[in-house]
């Protein structure tokens, strides 16, 4: 009755999340490469062969960088559509398979649900993982809060939410017009306070984690969305998913009496030496 959760990198610069239990986990996109990928699931003790599928969100490169070469290497499946496989990883042809638009695919113990969102792909969709009463959400590269993202939202203990720029940031900031109507448009990104209106006003009284993924480097900054977000948390812990590294891995629990929340943080043998 409980899932572990991780981001192994969020941003521009590649995305990868980790949802599983003991005997099953699955990977939303793989962004980084895939010796990054082995490197950061080693340094949180989490063990790749229980890996049972990738799932593609997008065909944008900070999603599938190292897709191919860590599915083809581990002989993991990669649940992908046929549009966004068109311009996607190349992948050896048993391990791709397909999903569709709020269709349940079930991965050993966990089943994952996939969505249709606003965002400028050939066919984008975000992610809801389940089991045994805990569902895990990773919404991210969300053009705009349309109704599929609100209604799944809704149902999640913990969250990956994209809040991707800071309004005055980019309005003030040093991108080309074209880029900047590329990410407010519509089919681009959310903005922090977009992020926030959902957060505020859609979470579960169950939802126990938040982080907030896909920083803009350019356009945003962790202090300020920190600052933005804390005084609703209302229990909720808020944590912000970096650019560069790993988050620690964070246990969501059901209980009968509700829902209980656990951070486990895995450390390297050096940060193990501050404590002799």
């Amino acid at each position: 009755m409980s899932l572990y959760i991780t981001s192994l990198n969020s941003g521009s610069n590649g995305n990868c999340y980790y949802a599983g239990n003991n005997t099953d986990a699955v990977l939303i996109d793989v962004g980084i490469s895939c010796r990054e990928t082995e490197k950061r699931m080693k340094k949180l003790g989490l063990d790749i062969k229980i890996v049972k599928a990738i799932f593609v969100s997008h065909e944008h490169g900070d999603h599938i960088k190292g897709v191919s070469s860590l599915a083809n290497k581990y002989n993991i499946p990669v649940y992908i559509t046929a549009k966004t496989a068109l311009n996607g990883p190349r992948l050896i042809r048993h391990l791709s398979k397909t999903f569709e638009h709020k269709k349940p695919v079930a991965v050993g113990s966990l089943l994952i649900t996939a969505f249709s969102k606003q965002h400028d792909a050939a066919d984008p969709h975000s992610f809801i993982i389940s089991c045994t009463g805990v569902t895990i959400g990773v919404i991210t590269d969300i053009g705009e809060v349309c109704k599929e993202v609100t209604h799944h939202f809704k149902q999640c203990n913990a969250v990956f939410l994209e809040a991707n720029y800071d309004v005055a940031m980019l309005e003030n900031g040093k991108y080309p017009v074209y880029l900047k109507n590329r990410i407010c448009g519509g089919k681009g990104h959310i903005s922090n306070d977009e992020a926030l209106g959902l957060f505020i006003n859609h979470r579960s009284p169950h939802l126990t984690h938040l982080l907030l993924s896909h920083l803009s480097k350019e356009n945003n900054s962790p202090e300020l969305v920190l600052d933005l977000f804390k005084p609703h948390a209302n229990g909720t812990e808020i944590i912000i998913a970096p650019r560069y590294e790993q988050t620690p891995v964070y246990h969501i629990q059901t209980f009968k009496a509700g829902l209980k929340k656990t951070a486990m943080v895995f450390l390297e043998p050096s940060q193990l030496n501050l404590f002799n």
